[in-house]
């Protein structure tokens, strides 16, 4: 099985230098990392440094949360993360944040493990397997909340949420004292004892790092870093009923995994202090190896037309604006692996997109732009008519058909070449047909010469309509040494060009043209010339035309295409057979993209 990133890598230039590129250079020159240790799994100091050079130069991490499906600012993190690594000669470790027990699920872990190999990477080779889950880390974490309470650096506090909510102050008043704070060393350490003993109910007691309270910076007014949950983990049963919270557990991961540098988003920039306070007190005690990682934020992925905010993901779906979660108009990555977007594109694209520290908006034409042109160099070419009317020749015998063999791909000989069959009566799109033709209009109507795509050249003569008035068949007659490929294929001057079906030999099947699940750039969002009383809903911007199904007619060869195979339907677009619709000798296609970018002319 090829990897599409290693494919992708060979045949683009270097990735261009950022600002993380530019810190690990300058890391690697300096000799940063150089004498870190690595025992060959995650662990404390004292397992790291027995243990031998880490062959790594680098180490990076792709950490979700497994309590949903992975979308297209994932898709951008874990081409960074993974890149990262294989251009720098490191490992990028994929770990589950699996700390709360309320929301994750293996159907997610399930998932996400196969979002990453589909995009083309792997945590695993001949000398190490980086799959990791948080939740086996706790018995650490565990040890780690100890030495702080130990070091004066933790205490258990016995306000409630909205008692601490009002002690935590604002961004212009400090906040204060908790009462509890000044409890001894013995007291909090038999509290936090007993809190794992499973002794108090949920909210009643919480274990938060002792920093300062009149710190500018919220995040280190004693922040939370244990509270106590009574419920089942899908990694450790009933094993635990004290989790630790995430800003606490993260960099605690990090460290355990030997992680150089910790790449998120900008969200946590303000949660740095902290992560690194905590890494260093614990660095101090002996219990992690230095140096310890290094957070690093980039900004993430915002596009037009796109929601990626996971609680309105999670009201399209049940409220079944979509068909679930692998819809292929959804910006998650089943649903764009459904679509027929390829992991090639995503590559690229992130590629283009780059990484900045500034928040900017991306132009969904940008993405949409990178799968064509990774589609236009992979994608074979087919004929189908995806509105059919029927095309009749008259002066051609009944009951004859040749064979028309056709290159698969106009630039890339070695794909080789098919047979398309052709016969008396073949399907043409109705759109090449206008009984009183428009200005400019080069296809046919009566009296006007057209080309059959590597076939004849024929003359309209008319038309059948139905008793509604209706076009139902359009007659013509061939000229038969004006066959492609043949010294007479050029003795007849046309401008149309038309793509066919054989009537005989093409089969029916359905079709899904897929187009933007919304049909405004930035839906929720307030418009020019909204009245100020206004208050949009985002569900009020969805596109009625996202999706519609039609039965077209497919050339024969078309009936042996696999699940996921991609083509180029000539003039149409790029399409996909479906994953799961799909049937031997019967696949079903889902439109990914179309050949050029319509939406500048809607808007």
């Amino acid at each position: 099985m090829s990897n599409p990133a290693k494919d992708h890598k060979a045949d683009t230039p270097a990735p261009a230098s950022n600002f993380i590129r530019n810190i690990i250079d300058a890391d690697l020159a300096a000799g940063k990392h150089a004498l870190r240790r690595w025992s060959g799994q995650p662990g404390l100091a004292a397992q790291q440094l027995a243990g031998e050079l880490d062959a790594a130069k680098i180490r990076t991490r792709f950490p979700p949360e497994p309590n949903g499906y992975l979308h297209f600012g994932h898709a951008k993190s874990i081409c960074l993360n993974f890149g990262l690594a294989r251009d720098y000669g490191g490992r990028c470790h994929l770990r589950f944040d699996d700390t709360n027990p309320e929301k994750e699920e293996k159907e997610y872990v399930d998932s996400i493990i196969d979002a990453v190999h589909w995009l083309g990477f792997s945590w695993q080779d001949e000398k190490e397997n980086n799959l990791y889950y948080a939740s086996d880390y706790f018995d650490w974490m565990i040890a780690s909340a100890e030495y702080l309470i130990e070091s004066g650096h933790a205490y258990v506090d016995s306000q409630n949420a909205e008692e601490m909510r009002a002690s935590r102050g604002t961004l212009t008043q400090p906040g204060k004292d908790s009462p509890y704070r000044t409890r001894s060393v013995e007291e909090n350490m038999d509290l936090f004892k007993r809190m794992q003993a499973g002794e108090f109910a949920d909210g009643t007691l919480i274990l938060r790092a002792k920093i300062d309270m009149a710190s500018p910076n919220i995040n280190l007014r004693d922040p939370a870093i244990y509270r106590i949950r009574h419920a089942t983990h899908h990694n450790t049963g009933d094993k635990w009923c004290v989790y630790p919270m995430y800003t606490f557990a993260h960099p605690i991961e990090d460290a355990l995994e030997n992680i150089t540098h910790s790449i998120c988003t900008l969200e946590f920039e303000d949660q740095r202090p902290f992560y690194d306070w905590l890494l260093e007190h614990l660095a101090e005690g002996g219990l992690l190896q230095r140096p310890v990682p290094q957070q690093i934020e980039f900004s993430r992925l915002n596009l037009t037309y796109v929601i990626l905010s996971k609680r309105k993901l999670i009201q399209l779906v049940e409220e079944k604006h979509v068909s679930g979660w692998d819809d292929p108009r959804l910006p998650t990555l089943v649903g764009a692996r459904r679509r027929g977007y390829s992991p090639e594109g995503f590559h690229l694209f992130a590629e283009r997109i780059g990484v900045s520290k500034s928040d900017s908006l991306i132009d969904y034409v940008l993405f949409e732009d990178c799968m064509r042109e990774v589609m236009n160099e992979s994608a074979e070419r087919r004929f189908a008519v995806l509105d059919p009317l029927r095309l009749i020749i008259d002066n051609y015998p009944e009951g004859q058909s040749e064979d028309c063999v056709v290159h698969n791909h106009p630039f890339k000989p070695e794909f080789g070449t098919r047979v398309m069959p052709f016969s008396r009566e073949l399907w043409i799109e109705r759109e090449d047909f206008m009984e009183e033709p428009s200005k400019g209009y080069r296809r046919l109507f009566p009296g006007n010469m057209a080309r059959l795509r590597h076939g004849y050249v024929v003359e309209c003569t008319g038309c059948d309509k139905d008793a509604a008035g209706k076009v139902i068949a359009v007659h013509c007659d061939y000229l038969p040494d004006t066959r492609s490929g043949t010294p007479g294929s050029d003795s007849v001057k046309v401008k149309g060009n038309l793509h066919w079906v054989s009537a005989a030999e093409g089969y029916s099947t359905e079709v899904r043209l897929y187009d933007r699940l919304f049909a405004y750039p930035a839906p929720g969002n307030r418009r020019e010339g909204d009245a100020p009383e206004l208050e949009r809903d985002f569900l009020d911007d969805i596109n009625p035309d996202s999706m519609q199904v039609i039965t077209a007619i497919l050339e024969p060869a078309l009936k042996n295409a696999r699940p996921e195979e991609r083509f180029q339907f000539e003039r149409h677009g790029y399409f996909v057979a479906d994953r799961f619709d799909s049937q031997d000798g019967a696949p079903v296609f889902n439109r990914t993209v179309t050949l050029k970018d319509s939406w500048e002319k809607k808007a």
